[in-house]
């Protein structure tokens, strides 16, 4: 487990949500989870993680992820049976 995928994954389930996370960490945490990244239309990505799907926007005026969009990544992760529990405990 690396020690910047645990920090960000303790910063996408902290209340209330940052709104100071870049894409390329998001896109890192995700691949390093072994979910299957591509680029669909426009700025919308579609994530596979553990066989379920979501669509993604990658941020259109700065790399910076809004509430929003980490709210995205919190849900997907979740239905995914990522938790930041899990991740601590290896299981993921």
């Amino acid at each position: 487990m690396s020690h910047k995928h645990a920090h960000l994954m303790r910063s996408i389930f902290q209340d209330p949500l940052p709104a100071n996370i870049h894409w390329r960490e998001i896109e890192s945490l995700l691949k390093h989870l072994g979910a299957d990244i591509e680029a669909s239309h426009g700025a919308r990505f579609k994530i596979t993680l553990n066989k379920v799907e979501a669509f993604l926007h990658h941020p259109h005026n700065s790399n910076t992820c809004s509430k929003t969009d980490i709210k995205a990544i919190r849900e997907l992760l979740t239905h995914a049976g990522v938790t930041l529990s899990s991740y601590e405990a290896g299981e993921t």
